[in-house]
């Protein structure tokens, strides 16, 4: 994961001139209703980037904005070097990928035949639709009438169609929503292996854990606006958040690392359960693991919890 500073303007992030989406100054009201309000965003080409927000915050309109599916009422958007409102963006589109929220298939069709036929609206390759069901793994369901398909196999089949003509760019609005474990897994190992192959990639999920570890960068969205973008550790950077370093230790000797702790660097444990828990700053890491280093032949274990993507986002609309 990259180590971007934390920003809300597009122009502080990085080379906007081969951004693969910039948005500047993005709203959208409908009548009483401030949708997106004054967005900034700029998406770098080959980025896996994230925007999460609660519902109503306003990402799925954004999402219908930048696809040219709704008109802004105020700013400009460019996807992959294009206006979204110009006139070449028609052709532009063919080079988008798009998963929504609420994929609407029709149900007497088979996954094949629903793939030849986005393929047809696209203008695909109506050829590799079945080695796109293979890859998202419905090879051996591609004869089968969607009706008989699962939620997680129609979520498949969504992205399997969002795969077609190649694009360039993929909005992914809640992809892992019904997938198993096992799926989602796999779901962002396609992700890691188009992003190797320059794809950029903007992703919503609800599942803050599925995204943690695995965006590069994402951005925090609040009653329409920005709150916040940067990777993770740019955002835990910015709150400041206490580090929990949680440790096994023979009851016997608590008092003593009590003590010891206290008096070189001035921090207190408490119990949970059977773990003996210091919270410190996160500039401290280091000073408190040295202290520790003379007890490590009578520790039984130890774990470092850093704040996690979900203490951020909590973090930062409280």
């Amino acid at each position: 994961m990259t180590n971007s500073s934390v920003s809300t303007k597009a122009g502080t992030d990085p080379d906007t001139e081969t951004a693969a989406v910039v948005l500047r100054g993005v709203s959208k009201r409908y009548d009483s209703v401030q949708a997106v309000d004054g967005v900034d965003l700029c998406v770098q080409r080959g980025e896996l980037f994230g925007l999460i927000g609660h519902n109503g915050a306003g990402k799925s309109t954004l999402f219908k904005m930048m696809l040219g599916l709704i008109k802004p009422s105020a700013g400009t958007i460019h996807v992959a070097g294009v206006a979204v409102q110009g006139a070449d963006f028609r052709m532009a589109r063919r080079k988008i990928g798009y998963l929504p929220e609420n994929l609407v298939l029709y149900d007497n069709l088979t996954a094949l035949e629903t793939m030849r036929f986005f393929a047809k609206l696209k203008g695909a390759d109506v050829g590799s639709c079945s080695a796109l069901l293979e890859r998202v793994g419905l090879g051996g369901v591609a004869g089968r009438v969607v009706h008989e398909f699962s939620k997680g196999m129609r979520q498949r089949l969504g992205f399997a169609q969002a795969l077609l003509g190649s694009p360039r760019v993929l909005f992914l609005d809640e992809p892992s929503s019904g997938l198993d474990p096992g799926a989602i897994r796999d779901f962002y190992a396609q992700l890691r292996e188009l992003r190797a192959q320059g794809v950029t990639i903007v992703i919503t999920s609800h599942i803050l854990a599925d995204l943690q570890e695995r965006v590069d960068r994402l951005a925090i969205m609040e009653s329409g606006k920005i709150q916040a973008i940067g990777s993770v550790h740019a955002l835990r950077e910015q709150l400041d958040f206490p580090l929990s370093i949680a440790l096994r230790v023979e009851p016997a000797l608590l008092c003593d690392l009590q003590s010891h702790l206290r008096a070189t660097l001035g921090v207190d444990l408490h119990m949970e359960s059977n773990w003996a828990i210091i919270r410190c700053p996160r500039p401290a890491k280091m000073a408190v693991l040295a202290a520790l280093a003379p007890w490590s032949g009578r520790l039984l274990d130890l774990h470092i919890h850093e704040p996690s993507l979900e203490d951020v986002f909590f973090g930062l609309r409280s």
